[in-house]
């Protein structure tokens, strides 16, 4: 038997000003939890309804996965003062998506801080410059106006209204000329 090892992918870790964009580690389970077990949190993630923990650490861990599997996805989001866990950014592709997704959810103290603009800010920066993007799309339900001045503020507009899994959204995007005119 032949025993060698296989090349496991390097998550990159980007920093902003205030957050480290990084991978998960166990210890973010309790925040993480906390962030989706809450109803105001989650209304307007997919599903619409609070995690267990135990769905909680299947979320990290499917989140660690489409690492492996496609070469990129969501971060965790620590605030470097306190080197809490605050939430996650980054790109989401699961099957049946439309295109590549950027997305955020922060733990609800979190809010009002301006985080996941910059959080957004730098994934969509990554998703451009360094994996080469053409396009980045992000989708939200019609209700959710925060997500909709986050997308609008981080240069993407409204393409159109879909349906996913039952779900109205609406597809904002950005493509890379516009965001070549907004960063360049």
């Amino acid at each position: 038997m032949k025993i060698f090892q296989d090349t496991i992918i390097q998550l990159p870790v980007l920093e902003t000003e205030r957050l480290i964009l990084r991978h998960y580690k166990s210890s973010d389970l309790e925040r993480y939890y906390e962030m989706m077990a809450d109803p105001d949190v989650t209304r307007y993630l997919l599903s619409g309804k609070p995690m267990s923990r135990h769905e909680a650490w299947r979320s990290i861990a499917t989140m660690a996965g489409h690492w492996m599997l496609n070469g990129f996805g969501q971060w965790a989001l620590e605030e470097k003062s306190s080197r809490l866990f605050v939430g996650r950014a980054g790109f989401l592709k699961p099957e049946g998506w439309p295109a590549i997704e950027a997305g955020w959810t922060l733990h609800r103290d979190a809010w009002g801080k301006g985080y996941a603009t910059e959080a957004a800010k730098a994934v969509i920066h990554y998703g451009f410059e360094v994996i080469n993007l053409d396009r980045i799309i992000s989708l939200i339900q019609p209700d959710n106006q925060a997500s909709i001045n986050l997308a609008e503020r981080i240069g993407e507009s409204f393409s159109k209204k879909l349906t996913l899994f039952d779900i109205e959204a609406l597809e904002y995007a950005i493509d890379r000329e516009a965001y070549d005119k907004l960063y360049q």
